[in-house]
């Protein structure tokens, strides 16, 4: 099996404050921790009452803080949301704060709505400029040059590693290019995933961060004692999925008996193509489904989510996910 990672979005339930989900979610990464996980990253959403990880960089902070060994990262920063200053800053403290250990993943989505981006200041056409964005930021981070006028204090010469995030083609020829490792968001959003990963495998070009192509892919992950069981909690990604489609997004939802109850045919079909990339059984299942997904892709890291109403479900989805694997889970991966 391929190193395996985790991607949190920090659920928040209906009965649970942001505050409440955050240490939750520290005692997740503990928990991955220990049973060997590779990366564990959080990803920049606005505006939404079910995630409580907007403010990306601060909760990469308290995450790493609460641990030892964990990479932590971003899945993503949506880069066109900051300036590359501010977020080779923001990531060059934490990475002085825990060097060795930081991941830097950036995209290009808005992570919201537009009257959110209107309140972010954010402009639609700043997208355009994701390439020159992503150029700039890795020269902030870079070794600081004699007579360099502008420098990020903290931030120059820590050379965090950045990923290339995306779901469409753009984004693996992108890091091709750029010679970046890439992640395809294929938990939500598989139709580009085998054409982008063969573009970004294809037209890579060796950097100084990175030597050959190394992609990792968005999976759906739900394990528990019983494929019913697991089934039963998958209802809630699942209901949460057909809310967006209803544009009723709301708090994490509790799994329910009969998600055939829930949605209609027509959001069935879409919720399901959307969630293609999914894997959910018990620990055999969930190993061969795995197993099936790497020969499929190629991948060579696995980021797995789960998003879950209850926190110690979660938790033992995860302790299923890793046994399943071998416990520990496999060798970590060497820093791309």
């Amino acid at each position: 099996m391929v190193p395996l990672s985790i991607l949190d979005l920090v659920p928040i339930k209906e009965d649970t404050t942001p505050g409440q989900a955050l240490r939750q979610s520290l005692e997740l990464a503990k928990h991955a921790e220990r049973l060997g996980y590779n990366r564990y990253w959080v990803a920049e959403h606005h505006n939404m009452i079910g995630i409580g990880s907007a403010a990306t960089s601060v909760v990469i902070g308290f995450l790493a803080g609460g641990t030892s060994t964990l990479r932590v990262g971003s899945g993503g920063i949506m880069l066109p949301n900051h300036s590359p200053m501010v977020i080779a800053e923001q990531f060059g403290t934490l990475a002085s704060l825990y060097p060795g250990r930081i991941d830097l993943g950036v995209g290009r989505a808005p992570g919201t709505d537009m009257s959110t981006m209107r309140a972010l200041r954010r402009n639609a056409n700043h997208a355009e400029n994701f390439p020159q964005d992503v150029r700039e930021l890795q020269a902030l981070l870079a070794p600081v040059e004699s007579g360099q006028t502008l420098q990020a204090v903290p931030g120059g010469g820590t050379e965090v590693p950045i990923w290339i995030l995306g779901s469409s083609l753009f984004g693996a020829q992108l890091a091709a290019a750029f010679g970046l490792p890439y992640a395809f968001a294929s938990h939500f959003a598989p139709d580009a995933c085998l054409q982008a990963l063969e573009l970004y495998r294809a037209g890579f070009r060796p950097s100084a961060q990175l030597r050959k192509p190394y992609a990792m892919i968005g999976v759906n992950v739900v394990a528990a004692d019983t494929d019913a069981e697991a089934r039963r909690l998958f209802t809630s990604p699942q209901q949460a999925f057909t809310n967006i489609l209803r544009d009723t997004r709301g708090y994490c939802p509790p799994p329910i008996d009969s998600i055939e109850e829930y949605w209609s045919p027509s959001e069935k079909a879409q919720v399901s193509r959307m969630l293609e990339y999914s894997v959910v059984g018990s620990a055999a299942a969930v190993r061969e489904g795995l197993r099936q997904l790497v020969a499929k892709t190629g991948a060579d890291e696995l980021m797995v989510t789960a998003h879950l109403h209850d926190p110690a479900a979660r938790m033992r989805s995860y302790a299923i996910l890793a046994e399943a694997a071998g416990s520990p889970v496999p060798e970590k991966a060497p820093v791309p």
